[in-house]
């Protein structure tokens, strides 16, 4: 194509290629952008003016930063003209070729189609009367020139557009560039729907409109999402962020030129947020549905079309993994369905915000509110009296009410639990303290958000994340509202009434109280409690809501297995089935409304009597399932007969407690002593520690591998998600796990807490122990609780011999055991039981010699005479070893 130099001249006689595209934009009567298709990004644009016409030119604002550039308003018939393009062209596929260039920019011929029988643009516009032709230059010769002046002449005679009376000056708009106040302005227009077309698009979720009929041109952020931007360099060029350019070209394929409405929501800041209604859509869902835009909580709130729309289409971009959430993983990806989502009972309320609950496999769990903050105690410190100890559920306001509604509505319930996040254990850092991993999920009961109704009581607050933090509720929002609406209304924690104060007596302990207390719950009857903690299966802690005190309680008539507990001589281990008695207990009362009747108070102040719940006494429940036995103070109560007969059943059915029951003799005792005979019953054990009192723990080789499985899938677990150093503080009975010198982690129970660099612990399935670092400690996962494999190491010691009093002696025989039996399979009976631990005989495993027998034939030791007749059988066989020379206690033995 031969070079032209003015507009009016033509190209040379070879035809120049037609080429196609689509309408972008109309940039005045005779300019348009023309794009091609998209290929995996934006595509190429090119802007093409109409040959051979003029249309008027459109208002300009002034420069910014440049004080002599003035505003120019439209020329006459310039908006008329870009508005007749703009409707008939954006968004069509047009055909057009490029007939010259001149100064950087192409003229030619524009058709509205695919090809050049398509309406002619420059002709349309001409024909009604919005663009002038240039005539100068003029060539006869030229038809496409000779037929636009034919029309312009058409257009002067039917007095049309520039060529009407009076010029036009009526078609200039007043444009409005500026609001004085954007918000009364956004307010006055009551949210309701107002026409506009979108002039500009900035980035994805900010345009620039012009607000019809009035000609406002303001710029407007689509509430409730942002998309990727484009940063501003120091040299003043723009760097996009990932997704900025596809999420721009996205709006604008959709939006810009296009006739929408807009409600305006709201105006924070100075900045007006909106939402863009299409006739094909909504373009804010539309962006976060295809992953190129993300949810943001500061404007959620004003989102008229409803919040949790945008939520659901920004969890579907997350669940295809679209565009900006190609790499997004979810916080419970990890966790298996059942994991997520599942049906428990509520067994207690921790705190505002926190329950432990039991699941369908008899597991307990603890599950946090997702997003809540329990009530806290601002001014703590001015609060607190000296003293007095500081107790949470009573000296921080609304704690006990939160506690109370979480209480009534819950405990003993069963809920559907959401699990929405795992927050991850964190250390002790400056002012604030550490805390374990964390289950925090959304918990219904009837169709009820607990955590939703817990703040619109004003009862709790909802926690303020990042933006780009998801660890949050899968019903955030509604948090969100239920906390504006519980503002606007004053409740609970947003009153400005004076906070309700709890002045609760704690009588637990204090003897001289609890005596002047004694007389008046003695006359009372059934009184009503709430049990608040229980210590052991027939010890717990009451508040008494009437009296608002707290006492302690224990259950009269029978008597229930010890709990292990720390003694002035080590810790006294637990008695048979009491954590079972405990268990039993907790499921059934704690935190639970129940009535109790005082009879009497022990030395220590603790009360004495019977505890009722819903025509359930306790104490018969306990005895019922042979968790406790009658004990003879029953005798004088109305309860006797009934704990008798529960009794009977159990000891006949030699159930729990009554494992090991014998019948008492009816025949004379010589009888009976002629026909008992020593049982041996030797079963495999595996000696893992020796101690230097010549006691020895063991491990049953039965559930071994029961062990190996337990320990092999909670290293993995430990080495999956390692446990925060530090942020577990040990306290004296904790199970826990404990790192040994060899690197690996192992079960373990908390015996001594002297300082954090100095902790007893105790290996429960090896018998061994060790004062480590607190940093070496960790909480024991719930999967590998002794509830889900008990403790393995057992204790024993030697049955018939006698240990020698000389540390010297002593330490021999201790060395010599060791040295034969220790990590080696042994065969092991129970002779007889002791004071602390039962009374064995054990074989080698290979030559079934007996170890005790061995060291008395060695001299070490000597035989420990029994009383026993069916002993006495083998109490022969072991004297043949014995000595008793009068240098006996020249060595340190004696009788």
């Amino acid at each position: 194509m031969a070079s032209v130099s003015g507009p009016a001249q033509t190209a040379s006689a070879s035809a120049p290629p037609l080429q196609r595209g689509i309408v972008k934009m109309v940039l005045s009567g005779c300019a348009i952008i023309v794009r091609g298709q998209p290929r995996g990004g934006p595509p190429p644009e090119r802007q093409i003016n109409l040959s051979n016409i003029r249309a008027g030119a459109l208002a300009r604002r002034a420069a910014q930063g440049q004080p002599d550039s003035k505003d120019t308003p439209d020329e006459p018939w310039a908006f008329q003209a870009r508005e007749f393009l703009r409707k008939k062209l954006i968004g069509k596929e047009v055909c057009f070729t490029v007939e010259y260039k001149n100064m950087h920019r192409e003229y030619g011929m524009v058709y509205l189609g695919k090809d050049t029988t398509g309406e002619n643009i420059a002709e349309s516009l001409v024909s009604e009367g919005l663009a002038t032709v240039r005539r100068e230059g003029f060539r006869g010769n030229n038809p496409e020139q000779a037929r636009l002046c034919d029309l312009e002449d058409q257009s002067k005679a039917s007095k049309k557009g520039l060529w009407s009376e009076g010029g036009g000056a009526q078609t200039i708009r007043n444009i409005k560039y500026t609001i004085e106040n954007p918000r009364n302005f956004v307010d006055s227009l009551h949210q309701k729907p107002i026409n506009a077309i979108i002039e500009h698009v900035r980035d994805g979720s900010v345009v620039r409109a012009l607000l019809l009929p009035d000609y406002y041109l303001v710029t407007v952020m689509l509430s409730g999402i942002k998309c990727p931007t484009f940063k501003r360099e120091g040299d003043g060029t723009e760097t996009p962020e990932p997704f900025a350019a596809e999420a721009r070209f996205f709006t604008e394929s959709r939006l810009l030129q296009r006739d929408v409405q807009i409600i305006l929501e709201s105006c924070p800041n100075q900045i007006i947020l909106g939402t863009i209604l299409h006739p094909n859509g909504n373009i804010t869902e539309l962006l976060l549905k295809e992953g190129f835009a993300r949810c943001v909580d500061w404007s959620m709130a004003v989102y008229t079309q409803g919040a949790e729309k945008l939520r659901a289409a920004e969890r579907s971009a997350k669940e295809r993994k679209v565009r900006i959430w190609k790499d997004y993983v979810a916080p419970t990806a990890n966790l298996d369905q059942k994991d997520r989502q599942f049906v428990a009972k509520v067994m207690q309320v921790v705190n505002a915000d926190a329950m432990v609950v039991k699941l369908n496999s008899g597991e307990y769990k603890t599950i946090h509110l997702s997003s809540i903050r329990p009530p806290r105690n601002e001014g703590e410190e001015k609060n607190k009296d000296k003293d007095k100890r500081f107790r949470p559920l009573y000296d921080i306001p609304y704690m006990f009410e939160a506690r109370e509604f979480l209480r009534k509505k819950l405990i003993g319930k069963k809920v559907n639990v959401t699990v929405d996040y795992i927050r991850a254990a964190t250390g002790p850092g400056e002012g604030t303290p550490a805390f374990p991993e964390r289950t925090c999920a959304t918990v219904t009961i009837g169709g009820i958000n607990i955590a939703e109704a817990l703040v619109s009581k004003g009862l709790a607050t909802v926690i303020r994340y990042r933006q780009d933090d998801d660890q949050r509720s899968s019903h955030y929002d509604e948090l969100l509202a239920a906390e504006a609406r519980a503002i606007k209304n004053g409740k609970g924690l947003h009153s400005k009434k004076e906070v309700p104060i709890h002045r609760v007596a704690d009588i637990s302990g204090e003897t001289q109280k609890a005596k002047q207390f004694l007389p008046f719950l003695q006359r009372a009857g059934r009184s009503e409690a709430v049990v608040e903690y229980v210590f052991s299966g027939s010890r717990l802690k009451l508040y008494m809501p009437k009296e608002t005190c707290l006492i302690t309680f224990l259950l009269a008539g029978i008597e229930c297995p010890r709990s292990s507990r720390n003694t002035p001589g080590g810790v006294q281990v637990a008695e048979p089935f009491s954590d079972e008695a405990m268990l039993f207990t907790k499921e059934l009362v704690l935190q639970r409304e129940v009535e109790v009747e005082v009879e009497s108070m022990d030395k220590a102040g603790n009360f004495i009597g019977w505890l009722h719940i819903e025509g359930v006494n306790l104490s018969v429940a306990l005895v019922e399932n042979a968790l406790s036995k009658v004990h003879f103070t029953a005798e004088r109560s109305a309860y006797y007969k009934t704990l008798v007969a529960a009794e009977e059943g159990c000891r006949q059915r030699k159930e729990k407690v009554w494992a090991n029951y014998e019948e008492k003799p009816v025949e004379e005792v010589v009888h009976l002593s002629e026909e008992k005979e020593r049982v041996a019953n030797y079963k495999p054990v595996y000696v893992t520690e020796i101690t230097d009192t010549l006691h020895f723990y063991a491990q049953d080789v039965e559930t071994g591998s029961q062990l190996e499985n337990l320990m092999e899938t909670m290293r993995a677990e430990i080495a999956a998600q390692p446990p925060v150093e530090g942020s577990y503080s040990p306290r004296r009975g904790d199970y826990c796990i404990a790192k040994f010198a060899d690197g690996e982690w192992y079960r373990a129970r908390v015996e001594k807490v002297e300082s954090p660099a100095k902790v007893h612990v105790f290996y429960i399935d090896y018998g061994n122990r060790e004062v480590v670092s607190s940093t070496r400690l960790a909480p024991i996962p719930p999967a590998f609780s002794t509830r889900t494999l008990p403790v393995q190491a057992t204790e024993y010691t030697f049955a018939f011999i006698q240990v020698p009093q000389d540390e010297d002696a002593r330490a021999d025989v201790v060395d010599c055991v060791v040295r034969d039996i220790q990590n080696s399979q042994c065969l092991l009976n129970v002779e007889y039981s002791g004071a602390t631990c039962p009374h064995v005989t054990i074989q080698f495993g290979d030559t079934k010699d007996d170890v005790g027998l061995g060291l008395v034939k060695e001299g070490l030791v000597m035989v420990d005479v029994r009383k026993e007749k069916h002993l006495q059988k083998m109490l022969n066989i072991w004297r043949y070893g014995d000595f008793r020379a009068d240098d006996a206690d020249e060595f340190g033995y004696s009788r």
